[in-house]
């Protein structure tokens, strides 16, 4: 384990199979990486134990379950203080609906996913952000039509930066 985050060639490639992989067994992520198993798999507890892996999660196909509509909504909030900023985000933790939220520096300071029913459920979410007093300037929102592309970063091309 050699470099600044401690973490060496063999537990990039193991954390890159787990992250396209999920939950796999120690022989094939032992094939996966080019490790024996027992030493994979100690390697892999060890990741673990260290919080690099934040847990498993199953991509499920939504759209054969039921109809659902997939709204980006920008948020830019009145005030900038911090109190401002914490009891927005602490809202927003609550919210089921709201799939994912990035706080963003520029013109706007939040970029949400909310996946709902229909639009009119849609409405009523935003209906009640906006009487909570979370200091909700304006929003814009964007309606997704079809997904393009879904994918986690690649590990290696982060981590392993080529020379300049």
């Amino acid at each position: 384990m050699n470099d600044r985050q401690g973490l060496d060639a063999a537990d990039i490639r193991i954390l890159s199979a787990v992250q396209k992989h999920g939950q796999i067994s120690k022989t094939k992520l032992a094939e996966i990486v080019n490790l024996s198993p027992t030493p994979c798999w100690a390697r892999l507890t060890r990741l673990r134990a260290a919080g690099y892996i934040r847990g498993y999660h199953a991509d499920i196909a939504l759209e054969r379950i039921t109809d659902v509509t997939q709204v980006i909504v920008t948020v830019s909030l009145t005030h900038h203080r911090r109190a401002d900023f914490e009891r927005f985000e602490n809202h927003v933790r609550g919210v089921d609906e709201i799939t994912d939220c990035i706080a963003t520096g520029g013109g706007m300071d939040y970029v949400m996913s909310v996946f709902v029913p229909s639009l009119a459920q849609f409405q009523a979410l935003m209906d009640d952000l906006l009487s909570a007093e979370l200091s909700i300037d304006r929003y814009i929102t964007y309606f997704a039509t079809r997904q393009v592309k879904r994918s986690t970063p690649n590990l290696s091309k982060l981590v392993h930066r080529p020379a300049r």
